[in-house]
């Protein structure tokens, strides 16, 4: 009898990684109100004419420091993991994992597809499906072939960097002509009101519409000046060998390399990071060669440090054995597409002029501690959630197209 693939039921789920995908969303999320709020869009005059600077000032340099690139990092690294459990759970059933790998991350495709072109131009999940489809390539290269090639699509935005420098190009550029020319016929403003179009009073659907059409090429022309995909990439690969090794299963048996990833991630991570925030800020950008000393310090602190919280996460939970108070962040990655789509509904309602518009005039000093807040309450509503029901709405909905079966979603 031909076996069929199947999802992976609770008891199968290794809770660390759980645990992990819901610290991971508290990043992103703090990251992501930059972006909702409108803080990454306005100006210097504007940042300190409220009443929160200085504080705000102080607030976004650590987000930069601390937090910025670091979770998206984390997320890649925990989405290669996933990888590896699907190849080897289907192949250890005889099931050819690639048509059930292929499956899934077409559905994830058409998400990401609505959620960037429709919703928010901030989407992960359309780049990480793309991007997820060259995974399969390196499902048979030996370990340190995975980890050489990682560490090498890590560095490698420094090699495309000088070549953009010696060039002056943007790989962006295509993209940035079809924002700016979306931006002209729609009439979004390219002054300094450009800011607070989203913000402004009497600003509704259709300036939410207008913001859309252009806002998927400004984010896919960031995401090729940044070099996001060769950085994503490096990511899941040491996601697809610390899956192949079985090392979530096993956490006990990598403590000292936990230990190292912990110490020099720190040593290393937080000083580059420092440097990194202020040639970001403070300094020009690619195709000014001063910019190719931001491309090195990023390069040398967001998987450094992403790396250090991981282990600091992994060392407590073993100490932990399992008890660990972090076990109550489960349920929020158990359920994490679900949950970073309704962090979009939640930032759009709370602060675009087609909701409440509290953006635009909102510093971080108030706007992350807002956040923190919206996290806790979905930590509470994901745990209340799965006392009642066995997979996130948009989960199961995920699973039943992958597997073309249905499936119960109560307990």
């Amino acid at each position: 009898m031909q076996r069929s693939a199947t999802p992976v039921l609770q008891n199968e789920r290794a809770d660390i990684l759980d645990v992990l995908r819901g610290f991971a969303l508290l990043g992103v999320m703090l990251d992501n109100l930059f972006g909702f709020t409108g803080w990454g869009y306005t100006t210097q005059a504007q940042h300190e004419a409220l009443a929160t600077w200085p504080a705000d000032g102080i607030v976004a340099l650590a987000e930069q420091t601390f937090i910025h690139g670091k979770f998206y990092s984390l997320f890649s690294l925990l989405f290669g993991i996933g990888f590896a459990i699907i190849m080897l759970r289907n192949e250890a059933k005889g099931i050819n994992p690639l048509k059930v790998f292929y499956r899934r991350l077409f559905v994830l495709l058409l998400i990401g597809a609505v959620h960037l072109f429709l919703i928010w131009e901030g989407d992960i999940l359309f780049l990480y499906a793309l991007v997820g489809m060259l995974l399969p390539l390196f499902r048979k290269m030996s370990d340190r072939k995975l980890l050489l090639t990682a560490g090498a699509l890590i560095l490698s935005p420094l090699i495309f960097d000088c070549v953009y420098v010696l060039l002056q190009v943007k790989p962006g550029k295509f993209f940035e002509a079809i924002a700016f020319a979306s931006d002209k016929a729609t009439g979004i403003p390219t002054d300094s009101s450009f800011s607070t179009y989203l913000f402004k009073e009497g600003s509704g659907w259709q300036e939410w519409r207008n913001w859309q059409a252009s806002g998927w090429a400004y984010r896919w022309s960031y995401l090729l000046d940044t070099n996001r995909i060769p950085k994503v990439l490096g990511m899941f690969l040491f996601g697809l060998y610390a899956g192949r090794k079985l090392m979530h299963l096993h956490l006990e048996n990598y403590s000292v390399v936990f230990k190292q990833l912990r110490l020099w991630g720190f040593v290393i991570g937080v000083p580059a990071a420092a440097a990194c925030t202020y040639f970001e800020i403070f300094q020009k950008h690619i195709p000014s060669p001063v910019g190719l000393a931001n491309t090195f310090f990023y390069a040398i602190s967001v998987v450094p440090l992403s790396l250090a919280y991981t282990s600091a996460v992994c060392l407590h939970w073993m100490n932990a054995k399992g008890n660990s108070r972090l076990k109550i962040l489960a349920p929020m990655g158990r359920m994490a597409l679900t949950n970073y789509l309704m962090q979009t509904v939640i930032g759009i309602v709370l602060y675009y002029g087609v909701g409440l518009g509290f953006g635009g005039n909102i510093g971080p000093a108030l706007f992350m501690p807002i956040g923190i807040a919206v996290y806790t309450l979905q930590v509470l509503y994901s745990f209340w959630w799965f006392k009642y029901f066995q997979y996130g709405p948009l989960e199961w909905i995920w699973r039943q197209l992958t597997y073309g079966k249905r499936l119960p979603i109560k307990k």
